[in-house]
Formats: C-alpha cells, sequence, structure tokens
C-alpha cells in the first residue's frame, strides 16, 4: 500500500504530522507493506530566496505583535515536543522551499527522501543554522546519503526536478487539497490535518480494506497550514 504525504518544510504542522503519522504507522498490523512517498507542496511560493526573521514575518501575516507572534510559537513548540520533537522559538528565519522540494525529489531517486526531509525538518526547526543557505541545503543533502555533485547540480540549476515539484502541486489541487499536511491513503482515502497517531492507525486499516473512492476525512482541532497561514 502507498500513502502519499503532501507537506511543505516550512509548516510546523507537518512537522508534528510527520511525527504522529509515524507513530501511527507503528501501531498499523502491515506497516513493512507501507511505501511512504513525500510530495511537493509551497505553502508560499512567492516567498524571496533570502531568509528573512521569521517572527516579523508571522506578525504581519496574522496581524499580531511580535510577542504575541511569540507566544503562538511557543504554543506550537509545546505540540512539537509532546511528540519527541525540538523546536526552537527564537531565532528562526523563513525563506523560499523550492530548492528543498527539488532536492526532495532527487531524493526519491535515490531512495534517500524520508532522511532527507527528516534532516530539512530538524534544520528548519530545531537548529541554530539556516536551513536556506545553499551551502547548508548541501551539507544536509549529502548528510541524507546523496551524492554531493548531484546535489551541487540540483542547486546550481533551477531547472531540475521543477516539474515534478510543479506536478505534485497540481496534483494536491486536484484532490482538493488546500492545506497541508494531506495524507492520501491508497488513493481511497485521506486524512486532513496533523491528526493523533490513532487517527492514522484506523486509516491505514481502513484504506487496507477499502475498494471506494477517495474519502476526506477532517477534523476541527487537526491543525494544518494553507496559504492563508497556519
Amino acid at each position: 500500500m502507498r500513502v502519499e504525504i503532501w507537506s511543505d518544510i516550512a509548516c510546523p504542522w507537518c512537522y508534528v504530522g510527520k511525527a504522529r503519522f509515524e507513530k501511527g504507522l507503528a501501531g498499523f498490523a502491515h506497516r513493512d507493506e507501507v511505501e511512504v512517498v513525500y510530495r511537493s507542496f509551497e505553502l508560499d511560493a512567492g516567498s524571496p530566496r533570502a531568509a528573512t526573521p521569521l517572527l516579523p514575518l508571522l506578525a504581519a501575516k496574522y496581524g499580531l505583535t511580535e510577542e504575541q507572534a511569540r507566544q503562538a510559537e511557543l504554543g506550537t513548540a509545546q505540540n512539537a515536543r509532546d511528540e519527541g520533537l525540538e523546536y526552537r522559538t527564537e531565532g528562526r528565519d523563513h525563506g523560499n522551499t523550492f530548492d528543498m522540494h527539488r532536492l526532495l525529489h532527487l531524493a526519491a531517486k535515490h531512495d534517500r527522501q524520508d532522511e532527507l526531509l527528516t534532516l530539512l525538518y530538524r534544520a528548519n526547526f530545531a537548529d541554530e543554522r539556516s536551513a536556506f543557505d545553499p551551502a547548508r541545503l548541501l551539507e544536509l543533502g549529502v548528510a541524507a546519503g546523496l551524492d554531493e555533485r548531484e546535489v551541487g547540480a540540483v542547486l546550481a540549476d533551477d531547472s531540475l526536478f521543477a516539474a515534478q515539484v510543479r506536478a505534485d502541486e497540481r496534483e494536491a489541487a486536484e484532490l482538493g487539497a488546500n492545506g497541508v499536511p494531506f495524507f492520501v491513503f491508497d488513493r481511497r482515502i485521506g486524512v486532513s490535518g496533523a491528526q493523533q497517531a490513532e487517527t492514522f492507525t484506523r486509516a491505514l486499516e481502513q484504506a487496507w480494506s477499502a475498494r471506494s473512492s477517495l474519502v476526506t476525512v477532517a477534523a476541527e482541532d487537526a491543525e494544518s497550514c494553507g496559504p492563508d497561514g497556519c
């Protein structure tokens, strides 16, 4: 069975959702027969490549003071920490994630996608060094097991794997995904948002035996990020 996950590295609920999904998968009897594929979704495709401090951006986007934005980040951080994830609330930055998505498609080609995504999330949400610097992306690609020359070639040429990123984003729109994370189980069941591990286990069990069309499962308390914010 294949599970496809649309996500963005800049999305905190994608970071949390990945951890919750993995816990849900661990509780699924047929977990060894599940293939997980990560798909591209840019929350802010028009953002500049040069990274800028995060808190002022959050404050401007949501009409908050920087202190209110800081308090919101503290709440998100607690959710992440509840899942065993590190999360820095001070000194983080934000930038364009297009290069990251292109590298994830390179990683998929070499069966190293999960390794790279894990490193990208950690770099963005937990590490002190910016995840958006090309030199940092090169290091992360190599750390994930990719060839340094291949990673450098992708970062030097915006056209490489660009079509794959755009195809993922078009497919997300066709499936009705207007926010992330968005999980599709064997093209039978869709789950929207960073739901609890038990929900993912139930979705896996349903998809294993389902023969119906795609059904989207959503809950008001399942957090996600969309183009208008998180």
